[in-house]
């Protein structure tokens, strides 16, 4: 790489770590091309992004963003997982860890909160952006198919009653 695709490297990642709302450090050493491939799949799959960075670009793309607390993680060979929605980078991430464990987590950063290994373990247990507006969804749902219910149980039991009326007027 020379000095002017350093230099755009840097920048490309600083505009994309200024858009993401999480941003999780890993050490990956050991993992296979495929089972690389395996996590950027599920990462892109919940809306998150994995890249292997270069510690000292990385460092500088840092610089200026909400996350310059973390540059101290960039030690070895790391990665980081990033992504919009705050919570799901971390879940991919803990649950792939904890599926193999050539893959390690060193902590994180949710805006500029910095956080440890526990705080990305336990931002993982959240439920995503998503799940949480699906049961938002639902919850605002359930009281009018209820009031709907009620509305309709009246007209049902009149209608019963008019009914059993007309039949024994028939009889």
């Amino acid at each position: 790489m020379d000095r002017t695709q350093k230099k755009e490297w840097v920048g490309t990642l600083h505009e994309t770590l200024g858009d993401a709302s999480l941003v999780v450090v890993t050490h990956y050493t050991g993992l296979t091309v495929a089972e690389m491939t395996d996590l950027r799949g599920k990462m892109r799959a919940a809306g998150a992004s994995f890249k292997v960075t270069k510690n000292r670009l990385t460092k500088l793309a840092l610089e200026g963003t909400a996350y310059s607390s973390i540059a101290d993680l960039f030690n070895g060979p790391t990665a980081i997982a990033f992504s919009k929605d705050p919570v799901a980078a971390a879940k991919v991430a803990a649950e792939y860890a904890k599926a193999n464990e050539k893959l390690k987590i060193l902590g994180g950063s949710l805006g500029d909160k910095r956080l440890d290994v526990d705080g990305i373990k336990a931002l993982a247990t959240l439920p995503s952006l998503d799940e949480l507006r699906g049961r938002l969804i639902g919850m605002l749902n359930t009281p009018a198919t209820r009031i709907a219910g009620v509305l309709q149980a009246p007209a049902g039991q009149l209608a019963r009653v008019l009914s059993a009326k007309a039949e024994k007027d028939a009889a």
